[in-house]
C-alpha cells in the first residue's frame, strides 16, 4: 500500500511542477497559457480520483481477503480446541470411573 502512496504522491508533485515550469516558460499568450493550466488541472484531478478509486478497490479487495483469512485461522482454532475438549473430557471420564470403582473397594472394606 505505500507503493500506491508513493505514486500518489509523485503524481501530486509532478503534476505541480510541470504546471509551475509551464507558466515559467510560456511562450504563449495569457488566455491560452490559463486555458492550458486549467487543462492540465482537469487532467491532474481525473488522474487523483482514478488513482484515489484504484487505491481504495485494492485496499477493500485487501481486508476482504484478510478476513476470510482470519475466519479460515478462527474456524481452524476452534475445530482444535473442540477437539482439545473432547480429549479432556474424555480423559476426566476415565478418571472418575477409576475414583468410582476406588471408592467402591473402599466402602466394601469398611
Amino acid at each position: 500500500m505505500s507503493d500506491n502512496s508513493n505514486t500518489f504522491l509523485a503524481i501530486i508533485v509532478g503534476s505541480a511542477i510541470g504546471a509551475a515550469l509551464g507558466i515559467l516558460y510560456a511562450p504563449d499568450k495569457g488566455e491560452n497559457t490559463r486555458r492550458r493550466i486549467a487543462e492540465k488541472a482537469t487532467e491532474a484531478k481525473d488522474s487523483l480520483a482514478e488513482n484515489a478509486m484504484d487505491l481504495k478497490d485494492k485496499v477493500v479487495s485487501t481486508v476482504a481477503s484478510e478476513k476470510q483469512s482470519l475466519d479460515t485461522r478462527v474456524e481452524s482454532l476452534v475445530s482444535d480446541v473442540s477437539y482439545k475438549a473432547e480429549d479432556v473430557i474424555s480423559t476426566l471420564e476415565k478418571k472418575l470411573s477409576e475414583l468410582k470403582a476406588k471408592n467402591k473397594k473402599l466402602q466394601k472394606t469398611s
